[in-house]
C-alpha cells in the first residue's frame, strides 16, 4: 500500500486514477527529467534515477486503474474461476499468486492473518475466490511465456 500511495503522490492523484490525466503527467515528467537534457554528469545520473521511478510509477498506476481492470475483467474472471493456484508468495501486505494458466496477480493489503487463513484453508482456490481475489485491490503482475 505504501508503494501505491507513493506513486499516487508522485503523480498527484488524490482519488480515482484517470488514465488520461496519468498519461499527460507522465509525458510532462519525462520531458522535464529526460537524461539527455542534462550536461552535468551528476544531474544526468539523478535524471536517470528519477526517470526510472517515473516510468515504474506510470506502469504501476496504469495497471491498477479502473479502466485497465475493466478492460481485463473477462480474462481475470476466467483465471480466478477456472485456473488453480500453483504458487504464492506473501511479503509485508502484498500477496503474489501464480495461477496454472501462467498469469500472476498481486493483491494489496493482504495482512498476515488473512494470508495464514489462505494457506491453511482446505482449498486455497475456494478460499481465494471467497475472501481475496474479489476483495482486495489487485493488478496483473506478469504472464509466464509458455514454450513448446
Amino acid at each position: 500500500m505504501r508503494r501505491i500511495n507513493e506513486y499516487k503522490k508522485l503523480y498527484k492523484v488524490e482519488k480515482a486514477i484517470d488514465l488520461k490525466e496519468i498519461k499527460t503527467t507522465y509525458r510532462n515528467f519525462v520531458k522535464e527529467w529526460h537524461p539527455d537534457k542534462f550536461q552535468d554528469p551528476e544531474k544526468k545520473v539523478e535524471a536517470e534515477e528519477v526517470t526510472k521511478k517515473i516510468i515504474d510509477a506510470y506502469h504501476f498506476l496504469v495497471s491498477i486503474a479502473p479502466e485497465t481492470k475493466e478492460k481485463n475483467l473477462e480474462e481475470y474472471t476466467e483465471t480466478i474461476t477456472n485456473s488453480r493456484v500453483v504458487n504464492y508468495n506473501h511479503k509485508s501486505m502484498l500477496l503474489e499468486v501464480n495461477f496454472a494458466d501462467g498469469n500472476t496477480y498481486e493483491y494489496f493489503g493482504v495482512n498476515k492473518k488473512k494470508f495464514t487463513k489462505f494457506i491453511n484453508a482446505k482449498s486455497i482456490n475456494n478460499f481465494g475466490k471467497r475472501h481475496i481475489f474479489k476483495s482486495f485491490l489487485y493488478r496483473k503482475a506478469k504472464r509466464t511465456v509458455e514454450t513448446a
